[in-house]
């Protein structure tokens, strides 16, 4: 079973939440929560804001929340 988009949101936003990442920055989320692992960015050291750590932080988190119910990436 896929995830939809109400859900995928909800995760989003309480993570984020948790995480203190603004709302203008949350869209940058979904990306990584569908890429692999291995695509994920890492943190450059250049004091970016939002920071990929950050934005990483909460992708995981929401991919607890969600389980094995990921969304497919958008081409």
């Amino acid at each position: 079973m896929s995830v939809t988009e109400v859900e995928l949101q909800a995760a989003i936003d309480a993570a984020s939440d948790e995480v203190g990442l603004p709302t203008y920055y949350r869209a940058c989320v979904r990306p990584i929560v569908a890429a692999p692992l291995e695509r994920w960015p890492r943190c450059c050291g250049g004091g970016c804001e939002p920071c990929n750590q950050t934005l990483t932080e909460v992708a995981r988190r929401v991919r607890e929340r969600l389980g094995a119910r990921l969304p497919t990436p958008k081409s």
